[in-house]
C-alpha cells in the first residue's frame, strides 16, 4: 500500500490524540515506517531526527539490539499473563530491579499500562490509605498550577492546565492549587487545609506538559519538609521526568528527597511497550494488611498489568542504563546541549529557553494564537529533517538519551533555522521586551 492509500485510510478511519482533526485532514503528515537509533523514515523514504523521544518514551534509541533480543526470547516463553491471582518472572525481578534504584523507602511496586494511570493509582492509594487508617477527614489534595497528571478523571481532576482540562470539570472533584514554584502558597495551603489534605501530587523539578517550567532549587526539597510537617503524603510523578531525563535516573534525586508514592512510565520500557508503575513505602502498603471482611484490599488493577513483554523490555533498558553508562554519556550531552542552545539567548522572536538535563522548552514570543507558531515550527523543522512537537507556543526538544554529539547539533541547527523561518513569515502582534535565558 503506498503513502497515498495509506494517508487516506488514515483520514477516513483514524482519530489522533489531542489533535484537531479537521486541521490534521488539510496537512501531509509523515506515516513513520521504520527507524534505528536516533532516525525515524516514513513511506516516501525521507528522515528525521527524532527530536522528541516519539513523545519523550524512548531512551536509548529505536531498535536497540539488547531490547529487541529480550522481547523476542519472552515471546518464545509467553507474551500475557494476567497478575491477579498469578505472578511471572520478568514482572518480579523488574520490580526488584526498580526498587533498588528508586529513592530510599520506596519499597512495593503496583504496575499498570500509562502514565495516567500510574497517576490514577497513586491518587486512590492516598486517598483509601487515610480512610482506612483512622483519619477519614483526609479527602483533598493539593497541586501545582498548570499541572499536568494524565487524561483518565482523577488524574485530570489534579491538573491544572485550562485548555485541556475545563471541558471536563463538571466530572472532577474539587482539589487545592499551589502556585507553581511558590513555596510560601504551599505553605499557606497546607496551614489553611492540612488536616484534610490526603497528599500534595507534583512533577518534580520540571513541569513537563505546561512548558517545561522548572522549578527553583530547593523547591521540591521544601514541599517534602512540609509534607511531612502537616502528615500528608507527597506524590512526585516522575512519568516526564524519570529513567535519566534530567541528568539523573529519577528527577527527585536531585535533592535528596524520596516520596511517599512515586509514579513512572514512558521511559521505563525503553520508549518500546505500554508499561507504567506507581512506588509505595512500607508503611503505605501495610496499610492495606487485613482480613479478608475487613475490606481492605486496594481494588484496582488493568487486564495488561505487568505485561510479561513489557516487564522484559524495561529489564533490559536498564540493563542498557549499566552497559553503555548512559547516565555518564548524558552528563556531557547536557553540557553540549546547553552550549547548542546559546544562540537562542537573542534569537528574535524568543522569549526564554528552558532546560534541565535533557529536557528543553523554547518559549515562541509576539504571536497571535491563531498563527500556531509552534505548530508552524515544527512543520519548518520536518521540512529540513527532524521531528519536533510544541505545547502551544513552547517548541519543546527531548531527544533520545542516546542521540550523537552529531545528531545533538544538527537538532538544534534544524530548530534555529525553522524558528527563524516563522519569526520572518509569520506575523507578530507588539513584542514585549524580554530578556531570553537559559535555565540549566
Amino acid at each position: 500500500m503506498n503513502s497515498e492509500e495509506l494517508a487516506a485510510l488514515d483520514r477516513r478511519y483514524v482519530w489522533h490524540p489531542f489533535t484537531q482533526q479537521q486541521g490534521w485532514t488539510a496537512e501531509d503528515a509523515p506515516i513513520i515506517a521504520d527507524a534505528h537509533g536516533c532516525t525515524l523514515r516514513d513511506t516516501e523514504g525521507n528522515v528525521y531526527i527524532d527530536g522528541v523521544s516519539s513523545l519523550w518514551c524512548n531512551v536509548h534509541g529505536h531498535r536497540h539490539p539488547r531490547i529487541d533480543q529480550a522481547i523476542r526470547d519472552q515471546l518464545d516463553k509467553v507474551a500475557h499473563s494476567t497478575m491477579l491471582g498469578l505472578s511471572h518472572e520478568p514482572a518480579i525481578r523488574l520490580a526488584e530491579k526498580l526498587v533498588n534504584l528508586a529513592p530510599s523507602g520506596l519499597t512495593r511496586v503496583f504496575y499498570s499500562d500509562s502514565g495516567s494511570t500510574a497517576a490514577e493509582i497513586a491518587i486512590k492509594i492516598a486517598y483509601q490509605h487515610f480512610q482506612q487508617s483512622g483519619q477519614p477527614k483526609r479527602t483533598r489534595f493539593i497541586s501545582l498550577k498548570d499541572a499536568y497528571h494524565g487524561d483518565t478523571i482523577g488524574a485530570v481532576s489534579v491538573g491544572g492546565i485550562d485548555l485541556f482540562h475545563s471541558t471536563y470539570k463538571p466530572l472532577l472533584f474539587d482539589t487545592l492549587q499551589a502556585e507553581s514554584g511558590d513555596i510560601e502558597s504551599m505553605e499557606r495551603l497546607l496551614t489553611a487545609y492540612g488536616q484534610q489534605v490526603a497528599a500534595v501530587i507534583m512533577e518534580p523539578i520540571v513541569q513537563g506538559a505546561a512548558g517545561m517550567l522548572i522549578h527553583p532549587n530547593g523547591y521540591l526539597r521544601a514541599v517534602r519538609q512540609l509534607c511531612d510537617e502537616h502528615g500528608v503524603l507527597l506524590i512526585c510523578d516522575e512519568v516526564a521526568t524519570g529513567f535519566g531525563r534530567t541528568g539523573t535516573m529519577f528527577a527527585c534525586q536531585q535533592e535528596g528527597v524520596s516520596p511517599d508514592l512515586m509514579c513512572v512510565a514512558k521511559g521505563i520500557t525503553g520508549g518500546y511497550l505500554p508499561l507504567a508503575a506507581t512506588f509505595a513505602t512500607e508503611r503505605l502498603y501495610e496499610s492495606f494488611l487485613g482480613a479478608h471482611d475487613e475490606f481492605k484490599t486496594f481494588f484496582h488493577g488493568h487486564t495488561y498489568t505487568g505485561n510479561p513483554l513489557a516487564c522484559a523490555a524495561a529489564l533490559a533498558s536498564l540493563e542498557v542504563f549499566d552497559h553503555e553508562f548512559t547516565l555518564d554519556e548524558v552528563a556531557d550531552r547536557c553540557i553540549q546541549f546547553g552550549e547548542l542552545l546559546k544562540p537562542l539567548e537573542t534569537m528574535d522572536g524568543v522569549a526564554e529557553v528552558r532546560r534541565r538535563g535533557m529536557m528543553v522548552g523554547i518559549e515562541l514570543e509576539g504571536f497571535p494564537v491563531a498563527a500556531r507558531s509552534g505548530h508552524q515550527v515544527t512543520l519548518a523543522a520536518r521540512r529540513r529533517g527532524a521531528i519536533v512537537r510544541p505545547l502551544g507556543d513552547v517548541v519543546v526538544l527531548m531527544p533520545p538519551l542516546s542521540i550523537s554529539e552529531v545528531e545533538l547539533g544538527q537538532l538544534v541547527s534544524i530548530v534555529v533555522e525553522a524558528i527563524a523561518e516563522v519569526v520572518e513569515s509569520v506575523p507578530r502582534q507588539e513584542i514585549r521586551i524580554s530578556r531570553t535565558k537559559v535555565t540549566v
